[in-house]
């Protein structure tokens, strides 16, 4: 399982001003839907690597960009892929 680090936002403004500051810098970061296993006001999150966190954090809070919480999230790996859920072959009855 691998770990990612997620900013949470109170509204949607702050999120695209987020992604406004980290636009002009190396860091690698996403913005996505709030996991389910968070709750936000803003439906949109910050998704980045967690040993960038302190980075990042600080680059919001000299921007004034209001962040709600950070969280941590340990994430499963999927085992499958498109071109192997379409693979033809036989299932687990014997059917081509």
């Amino acid at each position: 399982m691998s770990t990612a680090c997620y900013f949470t936002f109170p509204t949607t403004y702050n999120a695209l001003r987020a992604e406004k500051v980290l636009k002009e810098t190396p860091y690698s970061y996403r913005m996505v839907p709030v996991p389910r296993s968070i709750s936000s006001s803003c439906g949109t999150a910050l998704k980045c690597s967690c040993p960038e966190i302190e980075e990042i954090k600080g680059l919001l809070i000299d921007a004034n960009v209001e962040y709600e919480e950070i969280h941590e999230l340990e994430e499963k790996q999927n085992n499958f892929s498109l071109k192997a859920l379409f693979k033809k072959g036989k299932d687990k009855d014997g059917i081509e």
